[in-house]
């Protein structure tokens, strides 16, 4: 594998800067040159969910300084990150705060005036070795310390949501489950108060008792004698029947 390179140094050197002979013709679909590699573990935190946008960016700026031997010497000032767009000095530091807080950068050197930059590891690489870190830098320093929370995506993706219960799709009931009602009350083909072509008359009672009333001695007057013709006369007429009504209500 490493038969074209000279030493295994030389062959590091290669691959930082995208001329390893071995992989062109295997990445002619893309650009040419380096390239930044971001663990899709880092994208899918939930760490990461809560950076904020500068934050992020920041981030990217850390991958691209590094290349294989220097992580634990990656520099964020404002001085070097000037010629790459960035200018207040309060956005950066914010920045470099949340990303250490957050588990994605270690802090390797604190820098001070007048020319002492503070140096920065990225910590999904293992810490490369050098004299210069301040001291306890390499103890404190664990890799994944990003990953504490639990991750966005879980490994083998996320499952489809079921659209069917467990059990499977049942045929469906015509009948409740307790079974059919019966009617508690049959219906009634009459009404309460009897057929009304099965009740007594009472036109015929009321003759009956103006015959009656005729009979008595105390009937002898001329006006019921005549009230009582003209019911006899008018049969089952209804206003007949009032004027009976009120003969009887006059005589008793």
């Amino acid at each position: 594998m490493y038969c074209r390179a000279h030493s295994y140094r030389e062959w590091r050197i290669n691959m930082a800067n995208g001329r390893n002979p071995e992989r062109v013709k295997r990445d002619s679909s893309r650009e040419p040159g380096g390239f930044v590699a971001l663990p899709w573990s880092v994208l899918d935190s939930v760490a990461y969910a809560r950076l904020s946008h500068p934050a992020r960016a920041l981030l990217l700026e850390f991958a691209r300084q590094y290349c294989r031997d220097n992580n634990g010497r990656l520099l964020a000032s404002r001085a070097y990150l000037l010629k790459r767009g960035w200018k207040s000095s309060d956005v950066i530091f914010r920045a470099i705060r949340q990303l250490i807080a957050e588990g994605f950068v270690h802090q390797t050197v604190l820098g001070h005036r007048p020319n002492k930059a503070s140096w920065y590891a990225i910590t999904w690489y293992n810490l490369d070795k050098h004299k210069g870190y301040d001291a306890g830098a390499e103890l404190l320093f664990k890799r994944g310390s990003y990953s504490r929370g639990t991750p966005l995506i879980p490994p083998k993706g996320t499952a489809r949501t079921a659209i069917a219960p467990a059990n499977g799709v049942g045929g469906q009931l015509t009948t409740p489950s307790q079974g059919a009602v019966n009617a508690v009350l049959k219906p009634c083909s009459t009404p309460s108060s009897g057929h009304h072509l099965e009740m007594p008359s009472a036109v015929k009672d009321v003759r009956a008792e103006l015959g009656r009333v005729t009979a008595s001695p105390q009937c002898e007057d001329a006006d019921v004698q005549r009230h009582t013709a003209s019911v006899a006369e008018h049969g089952t007429n209804d206003q007949a029947f009032g004027a009976k009504a009120e003969i009887l209500s006059e005589i008793f």
